[in-house]
C-alpha cells in the first residue's frame, strides 16, 4: 500500500522540516511512509522490506523518532481538525473495543527507560490464550477512528470508556477544542451508572442499551428502582461503525497481530493506518 498523490498533498504540509537541526538530510519522508505503512500492512519483517525501499533501519527509526516526539499523533489530529473545519466529521461517535494476539517477539521490552506515556506493562495481558492487546476506541458515522486507548487484553471495557472520551479532542480555527459528540453509542458492556452520569453532565445523548441482569434488578426493586434509562432503538443500529472501522484496521495484518515490543510503537502504526483512513477521504 502506497500514498497517491491526493493522499500526499493533505500530509506533506503537516510533517516535520526534512533539515534536521542535526546531521544530514532526511530521506525522502513519502517513500519512509510507504515502507512502513507497507510493513503494517502486510505485517513482514523489517528486515524483510522490498529493496525499493530504501534501507529498513531509516523507516524503522523514523517510526520510533516520530512516535516519540508525537509526530503521528499530531499528523493524525490535524486530520481531523481539517475535516471538522470542512465540515465532514460526524458527531454521532460510537465506542467499542477489539483484541489483537501479541505475537511472542512483542514480549521482553524493558519498563525502565520507557518513552513518556509508555504503560509499565506495555499494555501487553497474559491469559490461557497467550498475550494479548486490547484496542479502545471511538468512530465517528463513516467508520474512521477518532480517538485510541490500549489496554492489556484482560481490561474490561468499561473502565477505559472515560480514557477514550478524554482522547477524543478535536482542534478547531477559533475556541477551544471540541471533545463533546452529539451522542455516544455503545453496546451493553458500557451500560454502568458511572458512565451514564458521565456522560448526562457532558450534555451528551447516550445511546447504550441495559443488560438484562440490569433490567431485572431494577424492576425487583419497584418504585424505588426508578425509571428505566432511555434508549433510542433507531439510532443503536448505527453502532456498527465502530465495528467496521475496527475491521478497516485489522485489514493490515501488522496491526491485527501486534509484533511491536512497546505500547508506544504499535500506537503508532494505529495512528498511520488513521492517517491513510482518513487523508482518502
Amino acid at each position: 500500500m502506497s500514498l497517491t498523490d491526493a493522499q500526499w498533498a493533505k500530509i506533506e504540509p503537516l510533517l516535520p522540516d526534512r533539515t534536521p537541526k542535526r546531521g544530514g538530510r532526511w530521506r525522502d519522508h513519502r517513500q519512509v511512509i510507504d515502507a512502513t505503512a507497507f510493513k503494517y500492512r502486510t505485517g513482514t519483517p523489517w528486515t524483510d522490506l522490498p529493496e525499493h525501499f530504501g534501507p529498513w533501519k531509516g523507516a524503522h527509526n523514523r517510526l520510533r523518532k516520530w512516535a516519540a516526539d508525537g509526530t503521528w499523533e499530531k499528523v493524525f489530529t490535524t486530520l481531523l481538525a481539517q475535516a471538522e473545519t470542512e465540515g465532514g466529521l460526524d458527531w454521532v461517535v460510537a465506542v467499542d473495543s477489539t483484541i489483537v494476539r501479541a505475537h511472542q517477539h512483542a514480549a521482553g521490552a524493558r519498563p525502565k527507560g520507557a518513552p513518556a506515556g509508555e504503560p509499565p506493562d506495555h499494555a501487553l495481558g497474559r491469559s490461557r490464550g497467550g498475550l494479548t492487546t486490547k484496542i479502545h476506541l471511538a468512530a465517528d458515522s463513516r467508520c474512521r477512528p477518532l480517538a485510541f486507548v490500549l489496554t492489556p487484553g484482560q481490561a474490561g471495557d468499561a473502565p477505559a470508556f472515560t480514557q477514550v472520551m478524554a482522547r477524543l479532542r478535536v482542534p478547531r480555527p477559533i475556541g477551544r477544542p471540541r471533545t463533546t459528540p452529539d451522542a455516544v453509542l455503545a453496546d451493553k458492556a458500557y451500560s454502568s451508572r458511572a458512565i451514564r452520569t458521565h456522560l448526562r453532565r457532558r450534555g451528551i445523548r447516550t445511546v447504550i442499551p441495559q443488560p438484562s441482569d440490569q433490567v431485572a434488578h431494577r424492576k425487583r426493586l419497584g418504585r424505588q428502582g426508578g425509571r428505566p434509562p432511555a434508549f433510542d432503538r433507531t439510532a443503536y443500529k448505527q453502532r456498527n461503525i465502530v465495528e467496521r472501522c475496527i475491521n478497516k484496521l485489522k485489514q493490515w495484518r501488522g496491526l491485527a497481530t501486534r509484533y511491536d515490543k512497546t505500547a508506544t510503537i504499535y500506537l503508532a502504526g494505529l495512528h498511520l493506518a488513521a492517517i491513510f483512513i482518513w487523508s482518502a477521504q
